[in-house]
């Protein structure tokens, strides 16, 4: 008898024991279930918001558009300083200009840029020069070449070298020259060429980037707020 009770009560553990483990088990795999959902369900708003991205950048276009608040930057101008446009506390505005060493057409355009910054940075609207060429494509543009120019033209304005190629693709420059003309706000409120003539500065009739300064200067949107920049591709690796 005794021996009989002892067996029914082994079975009756091992039975708890079986059903305890069952149930152990089944938590764990609704567990691993819940889990993998959540992740495969991550995934997907991971996928759907990088759509979403990729659509709303493929809608708008490459880069700024006039009214359209732009990103500050941090850049090594030549002097071997790090500059951002946030540093400029007394800025009006910023004549953000892609420009490099070797294209003929910012050769063109240097003294008139040199002029440009002396007569309005004086306003309060400074040209910031960024050379947006991959050397290695361009060895004209590296950094030491644009050293030497800007010692050789005496740049009274910074130029700064736009080394990983990350912020010309931002504004959407395309050429060098191009010109990205900034409020105070960092609102894009020109964008084009300098003038109307590229090649001779002295059959200019229309100075568009001044034009423009002075239309915000009276509170004015300028008029005309786009143009189209004539110049030089801007020099990439082909990836």
């Amino acid at each position: 008898m005794k021996n009989l009770f002892s067996f029914v009560l082994l079975l009756a553990i091992s039975t708890l024991m079986f059903t305890a483990c069952s149930d152990a088990s089944k938590v764990a795999e609704d567990a691993a279930a819940s889990a993998q959902e959540t992740a495969e369900k991550t995934v997907k708003v991971v996928k759907d918001q990088t759509a979403q991205a990729v659509n709303v950048v493929n809608s708008k276009g490459k880069g700024y558009q006039v009214g359209e608040k732009a990103a500050d930057f941090k850049l090594k101008n030549v002097d071997g300083k790090v500059v951002s446009l946030g540093d400029m506390k007394d800025a009006k505005g910023y004549i953000v200009t892609f420009t490099c060493n070797h294209c003929p057409y910012s050769v063109l355009y240097e003294d008139r840029l040199i002029n440009l910054h002396n007569e309005m940075a004086a306003k309060g609207y400074p040209v910031i020069a960024i050379n947006p060429n991959d050397p290695k494509v361009q060895p004209e543009d590296s950094f030491e070449g644009m050293q030497e120019r800007a010692e050789e033209k005496k740049f009274p304005f910074v130029y700064l070298f736009d080394d990983n190629q990350q912020v010309y693709p931002l504004f959407g420059a395309t050429r060098t020259p191009h010109v990205f003309l900034l409020d105070k706000d960092m609102v894009v409120q020109y964008i084009g060429a300098i003038d109307n003539n590229a090649k001779n500065p002295e059959a200019v009739t229309i100075n568009y980037v001044e034009d423009a300064i002075m239309a915000l200067e009276k509170g004015e949107k300028p008029d005309p707020n786009f143009t189209k920049a004539i110049g030089c591709s801007i020099k990439t690796k082909k990836i």
